[in-house]
């Protein structure tokens, strides 16, 4: 059996959401009689979160291509950051990577724009929901939770990145916010902007409307290494 192109992973940002990128991908290659050929690197959320808190993009894309270069000098011919968070910088780091990158806004506006998606709430880090995705989608309304809605779903989710699994507990808790948002704010969806949130639910066990990133990336993604 061929391999894939040689993919670079930069996990660390959330083990969940690693292990689900890497299981779903390798499945992937197996149905194209391919073996997934992948490097993986353990980059550090909390040094993530320091950069995004200082609003150093340049910071965090030196910081995030020290592992993408390291992964080419392995073999890697693709590299994808499998969390939305570290995007703060995306801009910034496809300049200097010395191979392409497999962006999770790019496929998630194809997927907003397919489904016809106008209005939206997001569910992700505190940083990913109050800048409004980084001012990454300027074409569609992005309706902010309350405060205290904000401070439940990020500190749920981190605890998921760092858990590495979920709980019927963090589902539901997540489930109640999303319930509200459509109903009371009108949403037309909810942007599941952080990958370890596929550990709880995804777009046909949610219950609400929503769009998983998780899903649409894993699907670009595989499309590259098998091409």
């Amino acid at each position: 059996m061929q391999n894939s192109r040689c993919l670079g992973l930069v996990g660390g940002l959330g083990i969940g959401a690693a292990i689900y990128y890497y299981e779903r991908l390798a499945k992937g290659c197996e149905q194209h009689d391919l073996t997934l050929d992948i490097v993986i690197t353990n980059a550090h959320t909390p040094r993530v979160f320091q950069y995004v808190e200082a609003r150093d993009r340049a910071g965090l894309a030196e910081y995030l291509n020290g592992y993408i270069r390291r992964m080419h000098a392995a073999g890697a011919e693709i590299a994808v950051i499998p969390a939305v968070t570290p995007h703060f910088s995306i801009n910034e780091l496809v300049t200097m990577s010395p191979v392409p990158i497999v962006s999770v806004f790019d496929v998630l506006r194809a997927e907003i724009s397919r489904r016809a998606i106008q209005r939206a709430a997001i569910f992700g880090t505190r940083f990913v929901i109050e800048s409004d995705f980084f001012g990454a989608f300027p074409n569609i309304e992005i309706v902010r939770p309350r405060s205290d809605e904000i401070d439940v779903i990020h500190s749920t989710y981190v605890e998921l990145a760092a858990e590495g699994k979920g709980s019927p507990a963090k589902r539901d808790q997540l489930k109640e916010v999303a319930t509200r948002l459509v109903q009371r704010d009108r949403v037309d969806a909810i942007v599941l902007a952080g990958t370890d949130l596929a550990l709880l639910f995804d777009e046909s066990t949610a219950g609400f409307p929503c769009v998983d990133c998780a899903r649409t990336h894993v699907e670009e993604v595989l499309r590259r290494v098998v091409a």
